[in-house]
């Protein structure tokens, strides 16, 4: 039997839709949405439903972390130096301390109005760098957590050979995220048989990095994981565009489209630091930009050219990274507001004259993110999966505002997430603001974060 959810308006494909039907299948598919016919007696829940927004790029263990690095160094702070104080961080999670710090990043996402996740991942080993029993314990700690939040997933086990450009050997910090080829396949396996028929969990690759994965081993792995949504860091950071240029000769985003066949099945993230080239070629390749706002400006790693790349057809996604704050409106403010700041003008994505730049920004969001995750979801449409998010209209944000002015009154106006009711292949997971097992998930939260920051 199918489900009838009836919104005072809903962002659909063709735009913002008054007295609004979505109907849900049994197996969490929509099957029509359009306005209410004359004589429809579905009773009416109320609110503004826009689609689930992807979350593309998140690490969970690092939420554990969120407000823990913001003290001054000795030595000017940077990414790098962030990046010292996660390593120790990351040394001290057990497989129970990730699912339970996972678990609540979950529930934030889902009330935040992230529907799914694509969960890069790469506590592989015990933290002595022993490998558990099974490789890929720590992956499949994060599939839990999804499971029991109901978010959908796409798994992104990390592979992680190398310190730096050129094959340069690791650290010793970072002991529990290395893997060769051979074991880094074993683990992708184990991942791949333990999602086999699950539903709403999908599973990918993530080859962290030029700097940590060799070209040779690149392509190596890929031909072996020939399916599937491929996520790699790319030109993040201005020392790691120094780097490869020294090692290679090239940067990193021309570095890949020349050696590895960039394409549609690609998820590039952060490519902050690109030529007017790289950019155009990104987006002619058809792979999506995953983009964190937020880390990005908590690192001081730089501005997208987002102007530029979405004018050349490209598309681009949204994510949380880090962790440091969960907020899908909050990525996507701050997107357009470092434009802004770079560009000295206003409503810079727009995409014309006339054109609503919250709305022109949740839309892209959902498609690229629903490509990126290799997920059925994107747009309130029949055919995907009905990942629904309701917005609260009566949060102040939308105070005597006409319907078609509520995206851009959640994007641009909404501090908070402002989200009533969250909707994950029809299940109903998040009401009146609440998740159903939010308690719960939050009293083993507070303590494992509280025993692993003691």
């Amino acid at each position: 039997m199918s489900t009838r959810l009836r919104f005072d308006h809903a962002l659909l494909p063709c735009g913002v839709v008054a007295d609004a039907v979505i109907e849900v299948d049994e197996a969490g598919w929509i099957e029509a949405a359009g306005p209410a016919q004359p004589g429809d007696r579905t009773p009416r829940t109320g609110g503004f439903a826009i689609p689930g927004l992807p979350n593309v790029h998140a690490h969970a263990h690092q939420r554990a972390m969120a407000g823990r690095a913001e003290i001054a160094g000795d030595r000017r702070d940077s990414f790098w130096t962030w990046r010292e104080r996660m390593y120790a961080n990351a040394l001290r999670f057990s497989p129970d301390d990730l699912e339970a710090v996972a678990a609540q990043a979950c529930v934030e996402m889902l009330k935040a109005g992230f529907t799914a996740v694509g969960e890069f991942q790469y506590l592989h080993h015990q933290p002595d760098g022993r490998p558990y029993a099974n490789p890929a314990e720590m992956t499949l700690r994060c599939l839990a957590a999804a499971r029991e939040t109901g978010i959908a997933i796409t798994l992104l086990p990390v592979f992680y050979a190398h310190g730096g450009f050129g094959a340069v050997p690791p650290v010793e910090r970072q002991r529990r995220f290395i893997t060769g080829p051979d074991g880094f396949l074993h683990l992708l396996e184990a991942v791949r048989t333990a999602a086999a028929g699950l539903a709403d969990v999908a599973v990918g690759i993530a080859p962290h990095s030029l700097r940590a994965v060799s070209p040779g081993f690149l392509i190596d792995v890929l031909a072996e994981a020939s399916a599937g949504p491929v996520h790699i860091h790319a030109a993040e950071q201005l020392r790691e565009v120094d780097e490869c240029l020294a090692w290679s000769g090239r940067r990193p985003l021309e570095f890949l489209l020349d050696t590895v066949g960039v394409s549609a099945r690609w998820c590039v993230i952060h490519a902050t630091h690109m030529t007017e080239s790289e950019t155009r070629r990104l987006a002619l390749s058809g792979a999506v930009a995953g983009l964190c706002p937020i880390t990005e400006a908590n690192l001081g790693d730089g501005i997208f050219p987002a102007e530029l790349y979405i004018q050349a057809g490209g598309a681009f996604a949204v994510g949380s990274d880090s962790n440091v704050e969960i907020s899908a409106n909050g990525e996507l403010r701050l997107l357009e507001y470092g434009q802004r700041l770079k560009r000295h003008e206003r409503n810079v994505l727009a995409g014309g004259p006339a054109r609503s730049t919250g709305l022109t920004l949740i839309a892209l969001a959902a498609e690229g993110g629903a490509r990126a995750l290799g997920r059925p979801m994107g747009a309130l449409a029949p055919g995907t999966r009905a990942d629904i998010v309701v917005l609260d209209t009566g949060d102040p944000a939308f105070a005597g505002q006409p319907a078609d002015a509520m995206p851009d009154c959640w994007v641009f106006a909404c501090p908070r997430a402002a989200v009533r009711d969250v909707y994950v292949a029809g299940r109903h997971l998040v009401a009146e603001g609440r998740h159903r097992s939010e308690d719960r998930i939050l009293s083993r939260y507070r303590e494992t974060v509280a025993r692993l920051n003691a």
